[in-house]
């Protein structure tokens, strides 16, 4: 595999890659022409990468960056991180990341929120205290 990144990074997806059985053979890669805004050097390569995992029959389709070593390298990182959180479910950083999103936009119970408006209550009151007193002429 020769991509447009350093080696660190292309040792790194090989480890990965190697370590969840994810074989290139197993890869099915294809190249569109990409459908966004890069002017002529987009209109006339094939720089989108288009990648099938044959086994899983998961696809991923990358067109992030003008260059197609780069979205080849970029497409199969995204597609070795949607496979790891398919085998390892809930242990994967990213389902780790939703979920912490999820709970973070949760709706709050009633009586969290009166919790809540009590203690901006009491701020509130100490605020008011800080006030120097006004003077009476």
């Amino acid at each position: 595999m020769l991509f447009n990144v350093s080696t660190d990074k292309e040792e790194a997806l090989k480890l990965k890659m190697d370590s969840l059985g994810i074989r290139e053979s197993d890869l099915e890669e294809n190249f569109i022409r990409s459908s966004k805004k890069g002017g002529q050097k987009v209109n006339k390569t094939s720089s989108c990468v288009y990648l099938k995992h044959k086994p899983t029959g998961i696809e991923v389709k990358c067109q992030k960056e003008r260059s197609q070593a780069l979205n080849r390298f970029l497409a199969r990182r995204i597609l070795v991180n949607k496979i790891e959180s398919l085998i390892l479910g809930k242990k994967s950083e990213e389902q780790a990341r939703i979920e912490k999103i999820r709970r973070q936009k949760r709706k709050r119970s009633k009586r969290a929120k009166e919790k809540i408006l009590r203690n901006k209550k009491i701020h509130s009151e100490k605020k008011k205290l800080r006030k120097p007193p006004i003077p009476v002429i």
